[in-house]
């Protein structure tokens, strides 16, 4: 369909494609007084007549000035931006403002970078992003998912910031629905069955262990070396990465010790404990447990809430702590909670109904 010249706006035009979505397009007169076209961008990633109608304004001023339009510059030097490029950019920004943002990074370059990293930005679309979102809940709580799009998100804002492209696409993503009302846990039963099904398998087996043991999560783990392990007083340090610091955890079951001994005696301080090869270890373990859980236990299981994820053991070693009437203060304490209310949903499972404590009071 030809275009049609804007009623509204002057040098803008809108072209009706085939899908009925819209494209919009500027025309405007160069320094030597040639006409130019510019395809600003459709309907469906966000453009409108008004926004066409500025990007022109931006581009007659320009030009009016004696300067070239800076998004007519990046088009004829064909630059391909790569998020990677505008993320780091932007951590280095913030990180000139003095900004705490290391974890951040982290959580970028851990979650988002492998998926869609060397893209160029302007081709991400709201499809690559919610892909990214259904591969992350396979593994980790609604929340957790939640957080590493909001990270995604704050690097297209900086893009947009730097006018490299005008639209958020993570704005037409679905945030998932966070429940923390319920949690999903392993009875002992499923814990008994989850280790026999990877016992052959020492990486996961110390693995599943560790993370049911001390609560530590899958990124803790990978990074857990013989430095952060205290044989003889049964300690083990954690790297608790959503407050970048070291908290506590005990070593008491005698196979895992056992077994952790031994890879010790053959790793180098800084070598992580289950690295077997050159693969990033992080994914390797994720792929490999999730898979594991999926076959065992969510086999017709569509609800969320109700899936096994590797962050399901940490709710595990909790839920069961609460079971056999650990106060909830420890709790907190053994799972590094800065917030006390993030551990009060453990508290339901406590066996003390309050009954014996009302019965001592002796009046």
């Amino acid at each position: 369909m030809a275009r049609v010249k804007s009623k509204k706006y002057t040098g803008v035009y809108q072209n009706k494609l085939l899908n009925d979505d819209i494209s919009y397009s500027i025309n405007y007169k160069d320094g030597e007084g040639k006409k130019n076209w510019f395809s600003v961008g459709k309907k469906s990633e966000g453009i409108t007549e008004i926004y066409a109608y500025n990007k022109r304004s931006e581009f007659t001023n320009k030009i009016r000035l004696g300067e070239e339009p800076p998004a007519i510059t990046r088009k004829k030097k064909k630059l391909i931006i790569t998020l990677d490029n505008v993320a780091n950019e932007s951590y280095e920004l913030k990180a000139l403002h003095n900004k705490n943002n290391k974890l951040s990074k982290r959580k970028y370059e851990m979650h988002v970078s492998p998926a869609l990293g060397q893209k160029d930005i302007k081709s991400i679309t709201v499809e690559d992003i919610q892909k990214l979102q259904i591969q992350k809940a396979n593994g980790f709580a609604p929340k957790t998912v939640n957080t590493i799009i909001g990270e995604l998100s704050t690097v297209f804002n900086h893009a947009i910031d730097k006018d490299i492209i005008a639209i958020n696409p993570t704005s037409k993503v679905k945030k998932l629905k966070v429940e923390n009302a319920r949690e999903r846990y392993l009875s002992k039963i499923e814990v008994n069955v989850l280790i026999e099904a990877i016992k052959d398998d020492e990486q996961a087996y110390l693995f599943v262990l560790l993370a049911l043991t001390t609560g530590a999560r899958v990124g803790a783990i990978a990074k857990l070396t013989k430095r952060d392990i205290d044989f003889e007083n049964k300690i083990i340090k954690v790297l608790d990465e959503k407050n970048d610091e070291k908290y506590t955890a005990f070593l008491y079951e005698n196979k895992l010790e056992q077994l952790l001994m031994i890879r010790a005696s053959k790793r180098k301080l800084d070598i992580p404990i289950l690295q077997e090869n050159q693969a990033n270890l992080y994914e390797q373990l994720k792929d490999k447990i999730s898979k594991v859980l999926n076959t065992l236990f969510n086999d017709g299981i569509t609800n969320p809430k109700h899936r096994v994820v590797i962050h399901t053991l940490r709710h595990t070693f909790a839920s069961h702590l609460a079971i056999n009437g650990t106060p909830i203060f420890i709790i907190q304490k053994l799972l590094n909670h800065k917030d006390i209310n993030m551990t009060l949903r453990y508290a339901k499972l406590s066996p003390d109904s309050g009954r014996e404590s009302i019965e001592r009071l002796g009046f």
